[in-house]
């Protein structure tokens, strides 16, 4: 299992990066985090270590259901980085915009994610 869960954080990786390089602009104009030019390299292996953390938690969780996939992605979603980034914008006042940002980042991961370990399923 360990091949699919380095491709899985690979491909989650590349697309978030995809991600914030299309909607750039849109990030620097919401946070100043986001007007960085490019991230330091400390910043993309901390990054790369969260989409790992995130890969091995849906491979546990998928090794206790039966659920497909892309149901437990959508799940995973809502359950997590959605109610976190939900509760952002109501306690802390972080934009919609971003907070939206985010989540689109977020889901997408999990798509990736889950698509890749379900070749391996």
């Amino acid at each position: 299992m360990v091949i699919p869960v380095l491709v899985a954080s690979v491909a989650a990786f590349v697309v978030s990066a995809v991600w914030y390089t299309a909607f750039g602009r849109v990030w620097a104009e919401l946070s100043p985090a986001g007007a960085a030019a490019r991230p330091s390299p400390w910043r993309l292996g901390a990054e790369f270590g969260r989409t790992l953390v995130l890969v091995v938690v849906f491979v546990v969780l998928a090794a206790g259901t039966s659920w497909p996939a892309w149901s437990l992605a959508a799940l995973v979603w809502a359950g997590f980085p959605l109610t976190i980034l939900a509760g952002s914008v109501l306690h802390e006042r972080v934009p919609v915009c971003l907070a939206a940002l985010h989540a689109g980042d977020w889901l997408v991961k999990i798509v990736v994610v889950a698509t890749v370990l379900g070749v391996w399923r």
